[in-house]
């Protein structure tokens, strides 16, 4: 665990052109010309589909288990990003999982704002189960407002009464939209990655502020009695780190199985950085035991 590493994805990210909070489909292009600046490795393989009516994008990783499957929402604040700009980190997690992936793409905001991506996310799930691939079978799985989506979406299986997932992964899951944690201000000072007036920009596309303590929207204020277990990842140097921390509080107190890991020292979604970094690739390959062993459990 190299401080000298965590220095160099400080300044990385530092130096980067992506500004979450600036106009979004400027926003849009310098993410995608970064994510495809990243070549997806030799042993995945990609293919478009659809599920429940709702483009997808298959991963397939050389040797993986194609029973198990993880079922995938990409962050950027609900407003940036592509289920194929999102093959990078969900593959690498999948290859650790030893499962097959779906990547969802949900419509994004300002254009379709809430609840089109719960809506998307719900239907995509429901096609999975409707292909014929048991909830026991599938886990789910995202970063920052991907993984904010998740959270909800799991909530949202509970209202339509379909079967939870074997478990979830949530990697700096953005889960309150209302801004109301400590480390929003305290963290400010030391996130290379993310600004308060960034994601509040973003959350107005989202939502009206009146909505954004929706348990869909945030659900971190939801009931969240009866989700599968989690395992709820982030950095002590982001912003959103009250986020994981109070979720998995909420969780624990509604009796859900949960596991929080906080890495000192590093950024948001610090595991899309394990390459360069020591303490990502030790929280991906955290992450993909614990969808190994929840994929691998009873199957109706």
């Amino acid at each position: 665990m190299s401080q000298q590493q965590r220095d160099a994805l400080d300044q990385l990210l530092r130096d980067a052109p992506l500004d979450l909070g600036g106009d979004v489909a400027e926003q849009r292009v310098i993410f995608e010309e970064m994510m495809a600046a990243i070549p997806v490795p030799a042993d995945v393989t990609t293919s478009a589909g659809s599920l429940g009516g709702i483009a997808v994008v298959n991963v397939e990783v050389a040797g993986a288990d194609p029973e198990g499957v993880i079922f995938y929402l990409h962050g950027g604040a609900y407003a940036i990003g592509t289920a194929a700009s999102s093959v990078g980190l969900a593959s690498d997690l999948a290859r650790r999982a030893g499962a097959r992936l779906v990547t969802v793409d949900y419509r994004l905001a300002p254009e379709h704002p809430y609840p089109a991506a719960i809506d998307d996310a719900v239907a995509a799930y429901r096609g999975l189960l409707d292909s014929g691939v048991a909830a026991s079978a599938i886990a789910i799985a995202g970063e920052s407002a991907g993984a904010g989506l998740a959270a909800a979406t799991l909530v949202a299986l509970k209202h339509v009464g379909l079967p939870q997932p074997s478990g979830a992964v949530l990697m700096s899951p953005w889960v309150d939209l209302t801004l109301s944690g400590e480390s929003i201000s305290g963290k400010a000072g030391v996130d290379p990655a993310l600004t308060p007036e960034g994601l509040r920009r973003r959350a107005v596309d989202y939502v009206a502020a009146g909505e954004q303590r929706a348990e869909l929207v945030s659900p971190i204020f939801a009931d969240l009695t009866g989700l599968p277990p989690l395992l709820i990842q982030a950095g002590s140097h982001e912003i959103l780190l009250d986020d994981a921390t109070r979720l998995a509080a909420r969780a624990a107190a509604a009796d859900v199985a949960v596991r929080l890991e906080v890495t000192p020292g590093v950024p948001h979604v610090f595991q899309a950085f394990a390459a360069m970094l020591d303490e990502g690739d030790t929280a991906l390959t955290s992450a993909g035991e614990f969808l190994r062993d929840h994929l691998a459990g009873p199957r109706p």
